[in-house]
């Protein structure tokens, strides 16, 4: 829960948000998602369906901070859900570095062929808190995002993967990690209630801690280990869910 209080006073602080946050987009490991073709498929049961999967989101849903596509996020997801369910398992990996959601909607879903989807991860937010947008201009943005991909794939079930609290990055100097932690805060309760509102789903990830060994080398992306617990916080619920 945000406060008026602490909404106040990371707006008092923009100068010292855009003043160490200059410093540190200067000073900070710039790292490149890990090569792959789009696409990745983890053969099951040929006598099951084929589940279909559509990763969608910033450099996290790239894989930033790995060097193979199979330690990102979708690559152990893929992995982890045809062990559970026996099937093979098929995603679509549609990460951009620096994306946020109204860049998703406006020129990523757009340019996406339609086919047919049993869930899409959504993973975005934390660039709109870095960059210190609105709450309305967020609540907008990905609002209609959540709007565009459910009038494109609308058999699709919608997962989205939340925000982390960025005051918890030990990368962050204070009081930077204290006014992005307050704008990470509101969009992550925003983006719930929008996703309870337009059919999507925000599960969360509980187990997943804020921990040096759940990070890559730049203390922003996570590590294949964090990557790791992230997809199997995913994969478990919505084995719990639907099968």
């Amino acid at each position: 829960m945000v406060t008026k209080l602490e909404v106040l006073y990371s707006w008092l602080l923009f100068p010292v948000y855009a003043w160490q946050g200059t410093k540190i987009r200067g000073t900070t490991q710039r790292m490149s998602p890990p090569p792959h073709k789009g696409c990745l498929l983890i053969k099951g049961n040929a006598k099951k369906p084929t589940l279909n999967i559509l990763l969608i989101g910033d450099s996290s849903a790239a894989g930033v901070g790995v060097d193979d596509i199979e330690q990102s996020l979708g690559g152990h997801f893929c992995r982890l859900l045809s062990e559970k369910t026996k099937r093979s398992v098929n995603i679509r990996i549609a990460g951009n570095n620096s994306a946020t959601a109204g860049t998703l909607r406006d020129f990523v879903v757009p340019h996406l062929q339609h086919k047919i989807y049993d869930y899409i991860l959504l993973n975005v937010g934390t660039n709109d808190s870095k960059n210190f947008h609105t709450g309305r201009r967020f609540c907008k943005e990905f609002g209609t995002l959540i709007y565009a991909l459910k009038a494109k794939w609308p058999e699709a079930k919608i997962i989205w993967s939340g925000i982390i609290d960025l005051e918890k990055l030990e990368m962050l100097p204070k009081p930077l990690n204290k006014i992005l932690g307050i704008r990470s805060r509101i969009h992550n309760k925003n983006g719930e209630i929008l996703c309870d509102e337009r059919g999507a789903i925000a599960p969360g990830n509980k187990d997943w801690k804020v921990i040096t060994e759940n990070f890559s080398n730049d203390g922003f992306h996570a590590s294949p280990l964090g990557y790791e617990r992230w997809a199997r916080g995913i994969a478990n619920y919505i084995i719990d869910k639907d099968f």
